[in-house]
């Protein structure tokens, strides 16, 4: 399905206030966030490959700048420079139904804490010894609800933590009557999420120039 340009900002936006930086800034006829970290500079994301898209791929030399579109591979990657390399295939997916979750009990010592803001919701699983287990976030801009960073510790993996937190996360954006859920996956993370009911809405791909060779 195509992402149209409202979708794409309002998943930008959810994106950037999960990590605490700036907002997406239109950038002709995609979007722009600076990022800041040493091996991603800044992120230009476009809805599809389009002209800008293609522009501004022959346009930029500088290391760890992202372009990301909502497409696969297969529409652009044989007519943008070699310099570009690509990375693993990442899919945007939705869900506007209940999930297919149910009701789950964190295993015997583990404990956990909520914290919510104006426009994020976090729900955070600690170990018997004080220790992060797995943590997960939705954020919310006008009618959608974004799940961001759900991370399971290597550790203590397998134990449903994952879904766990989703289903809480869940409850919150339902008390909220916000039903238009969204989040971009990887490759093991989407068999995850298919297994919870929801569907690939868009392939969401990423290309970068790695560090210069010396």
């Amino acid at each position: 399905m195509k992402v149209s340009s409202d979708l794409l900002e309002k998943w930008l936006k959810a994106w950037s206030l999960s990590r605490n930086l700036s907002l997406p800034v239109q950038y002709k006829s995609g979007f722009k966030v600076k990022v800041g970290d040493e091996k991603q500079k800044e992120r230009y994301i476009f809805s599809e490959p389009n002209k800008d898209f293609f522009q501004l791929s022959h346009t930029i030399d500088e290391p760890w700048i992202y372009l990301k579109v909502c497409s696969g591979p297969d529409l652009f990657i044989n007519n943008i420079p070699e310099k570009w390399q690509l990375q693993p295939q990442g899919y945007m997916m939705n869900c506007s139904h209940p999930m297919n979750i149910q009701q789950l009990n964190l295993p015997e010592g583990y404990i956990v804490e909520y914290s919510n803001e104006d426009y994020m919701f976090i729900v955070k699983i600690i170990t018997p010894k004080g220790e992060q287990a797995a943590i997960g976030r939705v954020i919310f801009v006008d009618d959608i609800a974004v799940y961001d960073r759900i991370v399971t510790e290597e550790n203590h993996r397998r134990k449903g933590l994952a879904s766990f937190i989703i289903k809480e996360l869940e409850k919150n954006a339902v008390s909220k009557n916000i039903f238009k859920n969204f989040l971009v996956a990887t490759e093991e993370g989407k068999l995850l999420y298919e297994a919870l009911g929801w569907k690939v809405y868009s392939l969401y791909t990423s290309v970068v120039i790695p560090a210069f060779k010396t």
